[in-house]
């Protein structure tokens, strides 16, 4: 019961590492608010635990987060924790990059974590205190052939991950912001991925496995307990050794 009484909202939780993390939250004592795009998914969440409140959520718009927001605040009273993993994908190499793409991935992955960290800072700055999970990725450190759009949206998350670390812990704040870094992890969006490919990629992880997703939830649960109080402005990979 790590999570006993804090209430924590965690975008992209309709399947893959969101969805970990919300049951993993649940089962540590958490109020969970699952956010998703995807309905369906949310539904088939809620069924697993009932206990999860779930909110169909589009995180580039920011009428309707700051609606889910007012909606929590009136609920439960407080906003404990913020994980921002909602992203997407849309792969092409530079040269044949269509704008569209760029645009999309960009307004989820990037603008999406600022939108739903800008509406949700302000309230923990009058609790006081906070923790902020930012998902990045490791091809936000050494970028990846195809993935212009991907790898400078996780980029961009580890910068701003430090700038709020700064920001929102003046004035004696106890807001903790930390960014974690997987690497390849069993997921919907990783289950495209020829074999051929995920077998060359495992020859390159130490590990010489891919990751579970629940192996990343755990170090969202660290992160968002107050077992991490004094870790802030990091960013903690989880790639079982492919970025040392």
């Amino acid at each position: 019961m790590r999570l006993e009484g804090k209430v924590c909202i965690i975008t992209g939780a309709g399947s893959g590492i969101g969805k970990a993390a919300a049951l993993l939250f649940s089962q540590e004592g958490a109020k969970v608010i699952a956010c998703d795009v995807v309905e369906e998914n949310l539904k088939k969440l809620k069924e697993e635990d009932d206990r999860i409140d779930v909110f169909v959520l589009d995180v580039t718009n920011r009428e309707a987060i700051q609606n889910m927001v007012d909606n929590v605040v009136e609920k439960y009273g407080r906003i404990d924790v913020l994980v921002n993993n909602a992203g997407i994908t849309r792969d092409a190499l530079l040269l044949k990059m269509k704008e569209e793409d760029w645009d999309a991935v960009i307004n989820v992955n990037l603008k999406g974590v600022f939108n739903m960290t800008q509406a949700i800072a302000p309230i923990m700055l009058k609790q006081g205190k906070g923790s902020i999970i930012n998902t990045s990725s490791v091809v936000g450190v050494y970028g990846n052939i195809g993935q212009t759009n991907y790898s400078a949206t996780k980029a961009g998350i580890i910068g701003m991950t430090k700038t709020w670390a700064k920001e929102l812990a003046r004035k004696g704040a106890q807001i903790r912001v930390n960014a974690v870094a997987p690497g390849f992890i069993k997921t919907p969006m990783t289950e495209k991925v020829p074999e051929r490919i995920i077998n060359a990629l495992n020859e390159k992880i130490p590990l010489k496995r891919m990751g579970e997703a629940e192996e990343v939830a755990r170090v969202y649960l660290f992160l968002a307990s107050d077992e991490s109080s004094y870790i802030t402005g990091q960013v903690i990979g989880v790639d079982g050794g492919l970025v040392i």
